[in-house]
């Protein structure tokens, strides 16, 4: 049996993409058979699909780190033909057969059984960037972070996961700062809750100091770099950054006066490896209480969009979040 996947081949001249006839034989031989119905476009995608050596290593490949759809077949007592699913994180879309085909196959403890409240596309409104930075303040709210504490400042708040950071962190009653270059989304950012906007010169006002006035009760850094420093030196007393990107750098040039005058914290956020039954329980979470309406931050993809959209994320001009219809070839 065929289905249609997102194609990226590696020629003496570069990659090469196209929508492609596999074959369900071509996938591993794994525990659950899943029509996709729903991806959704992140930066490591991008990465997979320009063969950046710590995603990808063997071509041709279909990338694709999200997927939702329904279960065709199981070997696991778990999950039922006709069950909806999803999946993200682990080996998906890296080295295995990923999200942007019609089907995949895969171990039965990377799967999710698809949480009340969500369905396969409005569970990829979310994805792997979504679902980052719910974990992100999850583990800020595990370390104390109240609304009272003072506002809590996002880093690159206009793209995949900083627009969700921004709009759960507001629907939890957080006052919210946001810092993009793009001052054109300032509207559209304050729709999804923003308070405050900093552009990214502002952000950086102080760099030279070891130690910045205290601002910031808490913070959701997807950049790394000067900016996720600067933002540790401003953290008030026992405030909490959560650091789950690197699209400045992977360099964190500080002294270690915040930590031992102010009592702050760095929180590491790795949604990719995280157990399953965390990723379980949090997406029980996500489609429950905290259920929010992401459409406003979503931008609706086919299969054959992939090609144009995937240099756009890589030089910073994605606005919001990539949703990928599998339907849409």
């Amino acid at each position: 049996m065929t289905f249609r996947a997102f194609w990226v081949e590696k020629t003496a001249q570069g990659f090469t993409y196209s929508i492609a006839n596999r074959e369900i034989a071509d996938l591993p031989d794994d525990d659950v058979l899943i029509e996709v119905r729903f991806s959704s476009l992140n930066y490591k995608d991008a990465l997979s699909a320009t063969g950046n050596p710590g995603v990808t290593r063997k071509f041709p490949h279909t990338p694709g780190i999200d997927a939702a759809g329904l279960v065709l077949e199981s070997r696991s007592s778990e999950f039922k033909v006709g069950q909806q699913v999803l999946v993200m994180g682990y080996d998906l879309g890296m080295n295995t057969p990923g999200g942007y085909g019609q089907r995949i196959r895969v171990p039965a403890n990377w799967v999710v059984p698809m949480p009340a409240g969500l369905t396969p596309a409005t569970s990829m409104h979310w994805g792997t960037a979504g679902f980052t930075a719910a974990l992100a303040i999850e583990k800020l709210l595990q370390a104390g972070l109240k609304p009272g504490h003072g506002p809590v400042v996002v880093t690159g708040a206009s793209g995949g996961v900083g627009c969700v950071a921004v709009k759960l962190l507001s629907t939890l009653g957080f006052q919210v700062a946001a810092v993009t270059g793009k001052a054109a989304q300032h509207d559209w950012l304050r729709k999804l809750g923003a308070t405050e906007f900093l552009t990214r010169e502002q952000a950086l006002d102080g760099v030279e100091r070891p130690l910045g006035k205290e601002r910031w009760g808490g913070a959701v850094d997807t950049v790394g770099g000067v900016p996720l420093a600067n933002i540790v030196k401003s953290l008030k007393h026992s405030g909490s950054v959560a650091v789950c990107g690197l699209a400045a750098s992977t360099e964190f040039p500080i002294t270690v006066l915040p930590f031992i005058l102010r009592h702050v914290n760095v929180l590491g956020i790795d949604s990719v490896e995280l157990p399953i039954a965390h990723k379980r329980a949090l997406w029980g979470r996500i489609g429950g209480e905290w259920r929010v309406d992401l459409a406003d931050t979503v931008q609706m993809l086919g299969l054959s969009d992939l090609e144009a959209v995937v240099p756009k994320i890589l030089q910073g001009g994605m606005v919001g979040r990539g949703v990928v219809d599998l339907s849409r070839v």
